[in-house]
């Protein structure tokens, strides 16, 4: 498929020209200069080539005339083809989708580009996703419909079609226009951050009771994005007061949409009376509660096993945990707690994934203490620690007593993990290795059964053997 037309100043190929090459799918496209005799002169063509960073995007041609073309037009065109899709299966890695990712920011507002990109990038890899290219753009003013300039939005899709790239990811929220607009213009699937992260809980739920959250938070989302011609078009009328021929096919999707959300809540309702028989026969046995709470991929589930010799599954993946989990853990005297872990936190969670794990997280609330686990190799740690503490605010558990827990310090120099511990007034840890848990078990005891001077004397007493470190102390977040 070939444009040949004619440029009667004998100028070059437009920008529109090469625009309408990536846009319209062309193999080819040609000017033709008319010379004042009205004859041919002149020749330009040009084409796109396979992602290239040294020769660019397409390469341009020019012929003083026709004598000079000597272009077997599909021959060529079929070699194209071929070098491109050697590209391709270069792009290619064990069958996975390959994605561009794009990041659009008005100019002036602050907002950490860098590393949200970089959560986008570890969330993509947590549903194998392969990342080809990354696009960002900082216009004065968002597009309303395109959410990008439509500048960049044709550079974008030439980036697609040379990297043969499947699908866009957008790291802010897109509207179900801009979805639906932005899909069509480029002939690629379009996703937002809150759908990546939807498509991860879908994979990693194992329990019914997590199973029915991210369901019931996948059609929530999706019943506004079911678009037609609005709901004046809904139902077609027929004689004097009577209805049409029935529904269309849009409100029977959504009919069947919210008919599906009620039996979820309904399910989630009994799921809940199940889950509050168990929570009320925990309290009533006296045993004391820790949750652990923290970034997603901070290491909790790491921490749970080597606390209760548990094999909880543990990915270095964003969101390995989806569903909560409850062990004991043994203290000296006989002493006992039960210790869970919890789903993840993430910068700027969806209201709709909030809302359904709000519940889940309720079981926070029975708790005594809260471990906070924070991974202090991540270079933003204090970011993902601020996220974290102020969405307990937001869940009312500032009232609950919390000990700061550095993991990771097996990454780290020691007397940069001595001034953070001090800082931020935590306790250090490295939660592959047991040996290095004295101090936090020390703390959780002194905070739970209130022994902390005496827990504390011993850590700075005279015997000079092992890593003595000072007690933390609970923090509230009020």
């Amino acid at each position: 498929m070939r444009c040949v037309h004619t440029h009667l100043k004998g100028e070059d190929l437009s920008q529109d020209d090469l625009t309408d090459l990536a846009l319209l799918r062309l193999d080819l496209m040609a000017a033709l200069e008319v010379n004042p005799q009205g004859l041919p002169g002149k020749i330009f063509l040009g084409y796109l080539l396979p992602g290239n960073e040294q020769e660019g995007v397409w390469r341009l041609e020019e012929y003083r005339g026709l004598a000079e073309l000597n272009l077997n037009f599909l021959d060529f065109i079929h070699s194209l083809e071929d070098e491109l899709q050697k590209g391709f299966g270069a792009l290619q890695v064990d069958g996975k989708e390959r994605a561009i990712l794009v990041s659009v920011v008005p100019y002036g507002r602050p907002y950490p580009i860098d590393d949200s990109l970089e959560e986008l990038k570890e969330l993509t890899r947590s549903t194998d996703l392969d990342v080809i290219d990354v696009v960002v753009q900082r216009p004065k003013k968002i597009h309303s419909k395109y959410l990008m300039g439509e500048g960049k939005l044709k550079d974008l899709i030439i980036k697609g079609l040379q990297s043969g790239a499947d699908i866009i990811v957008f790291d802010q929220n897109l509207s179900p226009a801009q979805v639906n607009t932005i899909a069509e213009v480029t002939d690629l699937k379009v996703i937002d951050r809150t759908q990546l992260i939807l498509d991860i809980f879908a994979k990693r739920a194992h329990s019914r009771d997590g199973k029915v959250r991210v369901e019931l938070a996948q059609l929530k989302y999706l019943l506004p994005r079911l678009t037609g011609k609005g709901t004046a078009m809904s139902k077609l009328m027929g004689g004097i007061g009577g209805r049409g021929p029935g529904e269309t096919k849009l409100e029977i999707d959504r009919r069947r949409i919210k008919d599906r959300i009620h039996h979820l809540e309904k399910e989630l309702g009994h799921l809940g009376k199940g889950r509050w028989q168990r929570r009320t026969k925990r309290i009533k046995q006296g045993l004391p509660i820790v949750s652990i709470v923290g970034y997603t991929n901070a290491g909790k589930s790491t921490l749970l096993n080597a606390l209760t010799n548990s094999e909880v599954g543990v990915q270095d993946k964003l969101f390995a945990t989806l569903d909560t989990s409850s062990r004991r853990l043994r203290f000296p005297r006989e002493r006992e707690v039960i210790i869970t872990d919890t789903v993840g936190f993430i910068r700027n969670l969806p209201p709709d994934l909030l809302g359904a794990f709000r519940s889940t997280l309720d079981e926070l609330h029975d708790a005594e203490l809260l471990l906070h686990v924070i991974d202090m190799s991540n270079p933003r740690f204090e970011d993902q620690m601020v996220s974290v503490e102020e969405l307990l605010k937001e869940l009312d558990l500032g009232h609950i007593p919390l000990l700061r827990v550095f993991n990771k310090e097996d990454r780290i120099e020691a007397e940069f993990t001595k001034k953070i511990c001090h800082h931020f007034r935590g306790v250090p840890i490295c939660a592959l290795d047991s040996g290095t848990f004295f101090p936090l078990l020390q703390n959780i005891e002194g905070i739970l059964w209130g022994r902390k001077e005496e827990a504390k004397g011993t850590l700075d007493g005279g015997d000079d053997k092992g890593d003595h470190r000072e007690l933390a102390g609970p923090l509230l977040l009020r």
